[in-house]
């Protein structure tokens, strides 16, 4: 059966983070899926406007088996609405991947989900985020996996290939992309 990822969309993504995983994912062969948490079309931080798939009131969430937050500005949009670390904790606690990257590790600690575990994220949020911040490009503890940043979108996108698709899968995506 082939895997299934939820990508959660709002205004002020960050373009990089957003495309890299989708693009490695479905290379790897995994289905993936962004939903809009106010409107279809969100335009992220540097003006790419981009056309979620669906909206997230129509998808069962946990009909996947990762969520994907996306970092950038418009993560503090996220954390407002309440939703996003509403649907993290319920994939944690239903023992689904939950990856973040960049800022997004913020709503995995408003859902709960940090404490005692290791994980990184981009620095400006880091003090924000308090002990278990590891200095690494990507974290993977349980089933969390999380990244710092856009310049480490391509390692954060193979590892979440490697974990749905299995690590064979994430080296012929790499060697085909020439990594």
């Amino acid at each position: 059966m082939k895997k299934r990822v939820l990508c959660l969309l709002s205004d002020g993504f960050e373009e990089v983070e957003f495309v890299t995983p989708v693009d490695i994912l479905r290379r790897a062969g995994v289905e993936v899926v962004s939903a809009g948490m106010k409107e279809r079309m969100a335009t992220g931080r540097n003006g790419i406007r981009i056309e979620a798939d669906v909206m997230i009131d129509d998808v069962d969430p946990l009909s996947f088996d990762l969520l994907f937050l996306p970092g950038g500005p418009g993560v503090g949009a996220l954390r407002e609405d309440g939703r996003a670390a509403g649907i993290a904790r319920d994939f944690h606690d239903a023992g689904k991947l939950v990856a973040a990257i960049c800022a997004a590790p913020l709503i995995l600690k408003d859902a709960g989900l940090l404490e005692g575990r290791s994980f990184t994220a981009f620095h400006s949020v880091r003090d924000e985020l308090g002990a278990g911040v590891v200095e690494a490009r990507v974290v993977e503890d349980g089933n969390l996996i999380t990244s710092r940043g856009a310049g480490t979108a391509l390692e954060f996108a193979l590892a979440l290939a490697a974990a749905l698709a299995g690590s064979t899968t994430a080296v012929r995506v790499s060697e085909e992309i020439m990594v």
